[in-house]
């Protein structure tokens, strides 16, 4: 039963698909989306963006002050899973990234354990280190450095 409606079916299909190929000419191919303004050449490859080079190490004002971030981290992700920051400051990569490892202090447990990897309330950067930018302060800044640290 399954058979003959199928062959029933495909001989009904039939007629109609080549009645519906018949009027296509070459004048009546699909055109290019770009229309009359397609092009054989090929295009040049794209130069990188150079990013800017990071900026010098900002000096601490107070001790035990958390390092500034000295370059952009837009778009940076930092994740439960997965922290951008640590391709470049892990100690495996500093090296090679030209970059500050991180500190030893962000092995230990809030117990003062020390850790094979990074401690869990360490792990997200910028709740303790901050990017800055050159710009016009919003209001009048008067605070002084410590003594000892300039």
């Amino acid at each position: 039963m399954k058979k003959s409606f199928f062959l029933f079916t495909l001989v009904l299909a039939l007629p109609q698909v080549s009645q519906s190929q018949e009027g296509w000419g070459m004048e009546e191919l699909p055109q290019s989306l770009r229309g009359s303004n397609a092009t054989d050449a090929a295009s040049e490859t794209p130069t990188w963006k150079r990013l800017p080079p990071d900026h010098d190490p900002i000096q601490r004002d107070f001790v035990q002050q958390p390092p500034m971030i000295p370059h952009k981290i837009e778009g940076y992700k930092i994740t439960l899973r997965y922290n951008k920051c640590l391709t470049c400051h892990s100690w495996s990569n500093a090296r090679k990234a030209n970059a500050t490892k991180v500190s030893l202090t962000h092995f230990k447990d809030r117990d003062g354990n020390e850790l094979a990897n990074i401690a869990p309330l360490r792990y997200f950067c910028t709740q303790c280190h901050a990017p800055q930018v050159d710009a016009n302060p919003l209001v009048e800044n008067t605070f002084q450095p410590v003594q000892t640290l300039r």
